[in-house]
C-alpha cells in the first residue's frame, strides 16, 4: 500500500450510532449535503465529491479570511476529495468509491448521472448492496421532473409559500422563512430513508440496495398537515392567516410596548383558561362560546384582540414572565443574539466552538439536534468543513489503495 501522505481524519468514535457507514455524496449546493452533515454528525464516513474548484457553496454568506463561514458547518465531519466527474479517471474513481461504499447521496438534475456514465445500473454493477439517494426538485418521473428548481420553487409549489402572507395582503409578495427550508427538509427525509434503507437492506435475503427518490416539492408537500382532506372532503381552501393558525386557537404573536413581540400558544383548555385568568379577563374564561378549542377558533379575532390589549401594555420580556408564571407557552421572538445569550442555549451545549484552520480562529456551531446517553453534544463535531480535497491522498491511497506515480 502507498504511504499515505494526505491529512488523515481523527479515529472513528464507537458511541456515534452510524460508525461504521460509508457514504458517497455528489452533493453541491443545499440539500444532499444537508442530509449528509446530517449523517456525519451521527458518525458516518461521508466522502464528499467535489469538483476542482469545490463545491459553489463554499462561496456563500459571509466570510471571515477569505472563506464562507456557513461552510465550516456545512461540511463538518466530511472527508473532501476532488474529482472531474466528466473525465474518465473521475468515474472510476466514484465506482471505486461506491464499490466500498454502503450509500450515495446524489442531487443533480434527474439523468444528469445516467448521461455521464454514472447511473444505479452502473454503480450497482460494482456494488449491488449501494443504497442511493437522489434528492431532486421535482422528482426522477413526472412531466416536470426536467425543470430545473431552487428551494424557493419548492417552497411555492409545496403550497407553503401561500401560507406565509398576511390575511389580505396583496401589495407585497409572501415572505420566506428566511433559510432553505425546502432543501433543509429534503435532506432531513433522505438522511431518515438512507439509513431505513440500510436497516431494510442488511435484512433482505439478497441483501441488495435500493433507490431513493426524494424532491424540495414533495418535502414541502408533505408539512401540508390536514389542508389535502380538508380540500378533498370539503371543498375548502386554506387561506393565509399571519402568525395564527386555524386549527387552533389562541396561537399567534402579539405586539409588546417596547416594539418587540410575544408568541403565545393558549389553545389547550386549561392553558386558555390560566391565560384568560392572568390577563384580566374572566369573563371569557367563563364565556360557553370558548370551552372548546373549536368554539375558540370561531371566535379568534376576539380573543386575539384581548390578548393584544393587555400585551401593549409591558414589555415582551414583562408579559412573557407573567405568563410564565401561570404555566402558559410563550416566547419573545428571538434573533440570533437572543439565541446566543440564552441560559438555556448554554446549559444545553447548542452551540459549539469548533476551531477552523481555515478562518483562522473558533466558529460557533450549531450543535447537532439529537441527544445520545453518553455522548456529549461536543463530541458530535469532530472537525470542521475541510479544505478543498484535503483528502484525497488519504482516501485515494489508503481506502483505494491506489499505488501513487
Amino acid at each position: 500500500m502507498p504511504e499515505d501522505t494526505g491529512p488523515k481524519p481523527p479515529p472513528q468514535d464507537p458511541r456515534l450510532p452510524l460508525t461504521g457507514l460509508r457514504v458517497v455524496e455528489l452533493g453541491h449546493y443545499i440539500a444532499a449535503p444537508f442530509a449528509t452533515r446530517l449523517l456525519a454528525d451521527l458518525g458516518a464516513e461521508v466522502i464528499k465529491v467535489e469538483p476542482p474548484e469545490g463545491d459553489p457553496h463554499r462561496d456563500w454568506g459571509a466570510r471571515v479570511n477569505g472563506h464562507a463561514v456557513w461552510f465550516s458547518i456545512h461540511g463538518r465531519n466530511k472527508l473532501s476529495v476532488t474529482l472531474d466527474l466528466k473525465s474518465e479517471e473521475g468515474k472510476q474513481r466514484v465506482k471505486a468509491l461506491c464499490a466500498r461504499a454502503d450509500a450515495l447521496v446524489e442531487n443533480f438534475r434527474p439523468g444528469y448521472l445516467e448521461r455521464i456514465g454514472l447511473g444505479p445500473d452502473v454503480l450497482r454493477a460494482e456494488n449491488p448492496r449501494l443504497v442511493i439517494a437522489r434528492v431532486s426538485g421535482y422528482g426522477q418521473d413526472g412531466p416536470y421532473r426536467d425543470k430545473p428548481a431552487f428551494g424557493a420553487i419548492g417552497e411555492a409549489m409545496g403550497g407553503l409559500r401561500h401560507l406565509t402572507a398576511n390575511p389580505g395582503q396583496t401589495d407585497l409578495p409572501p415572505p420566506r422563512c428566511g433559510v432553505s427550508i425546502s432543501d433543509d427538509l429534503a435532506g432531513m427525509y433522505a438522511a431518515l430513508a438512507l439509513v431505513s434503507a440500510c436497516w431494510g437492506r442488511d435484512r433482505k435475503a439478497d441483501g441488495k440496495g435500493v433507490t431513493i427518490d426524494l424532491d424540495l416539492v414533495s418535502s414541502v408537500f408533505s408539512l401540508m398537515e390536514g389542508m389535502l382532506p380538508e380540500y378533498g372532503l370539503l371543498g375548502r381552501v386554506r387561506q393565509p392567516m399571519g402568525a395564527a393558525l386555524p386549527s387552533a386557537a389562541p396561537t399567534n404573536t402579539y405586539p409588546c410596548s417596547d416594539g418587540k413581540w410575544l408568541a403565545v400558544a393558549g389553545n389547550s383548555d386549561l392553558i386558555f383558561r390560566r391565560l384568560m385568568i392572568r390577563i384580566g379577563r374572566p369573563d371569557l374564561a367563563e364565556d360557553p362560546r370558548m370551552a372548546s378549542n373549536s368554539g375558540r377558533c370561531a371566535n379568534a379575532e376576539e380573543l386575539d384582540a384581548a390578548i393584544a390589549e393587555w400585551t401593549r401594555t409591558l414589555t415582551a420580556k414583562e408579559a412573557q414572565d407573567a405568563l410564565e408564571a401561570v404555566q402558559v407557552p410563550c416566547s419573545r421572538l428571538y434573533d440570533m443574539k437572543d439565541c446566543v445569550e440564552d441560559p438555556h442555549f448554554q446549559a444545553r451545549d447548542l452551540m459549539l466552538e469548533v476551531p477552523d484552520p481555515l478562518v483562522g480562529t473558533t466558529v460557533p456551531h450549531p450543535a447537532a439536534p439529537f441527544r445520545f446517553e453518553g455522548l456529549p453534544p461536543r463530541d458530535m463535531v469532530r472537525w470542521p468543513g475541510p479544505p478543498v480535497g484535503a483528502h484525497n491522498d488519504y482516501v485515494f491511497g489508503a481506502l483505494l489503495k491506489e499505488k501513487t506515480p
